[in-house]
């Protein structure tokens, strides 16, 4: 599969979920997640999140900028595991390009604040995992899988960007 093909399978795993969890490396090894709130606008091989540039993943970032960001769609059972580098990024027109009045909740200030900033993520890899056909088609694979001990049919599918 191409970049391109790569970019828009993952593109269209991952519009409409608005949450993601991202993953950074503490001092000490361990794997710190938090929410975040992707950036609504056409993926290109980047996502993009708001944070303040004090904020403890920064300094996390900093020290190891491999990071994974996890989607997941309960509802329709899919599931997007992104793997990529972080950096953050302090460019003030593409703040105001992605700003967007909602965000005063999490950033009081607003987007003049000077401790806004973006962290950017290069997707070099993602996986999904898809089982999102409709529910009688779950139920009966569901109990095909359960009687012939095999697993679950899922569009599973993994993405080189790099």
């Amino acid at each position: 599969m191409s970049r391109a093909d790569s970019i828009k399978a993952l593109q269209e795993q991952i519009k409409d979920i608005d949450i993601a969890m991202l993953t950074t490396v503490e001092s000490d090894g361990t794997l710190r997640s938090r929410p975040m709130g992707t950036q609504q606008v056409e993926f290109d091989g980047d996502l993009w999140f708001f944070t303040y540039d004090d904020a403890p993943k920064v300094d996390e970032i900093a020290r190891e900028r491999q990071v994974n960001v996890a989607y997941s769609r309960p509802d329709k059972q899919s599931y997007v595991s992104v793997s990529g580098r972080a950096k953050l990024v302090r460019d003030r027109k593409k703040i105001d390009e992605l700003w967007n009045p909602f965000y005063k909740i999490w950033f009081q200030n607003g987007k003049d604040d000077p401790r806004i900033a973006l962290l950017k993520v290069e997707v070099t890899q993602a996986e999904y995992w898809d089982f999102s056909s409709n529910k009688i088609v779950q139920l009966v694979d569901f109990a095909k899988a359960l009687l012939t001990h095999s697993e679950l049919n899922a569009d599973n599918e993994k993405l080189d960007l790099a």
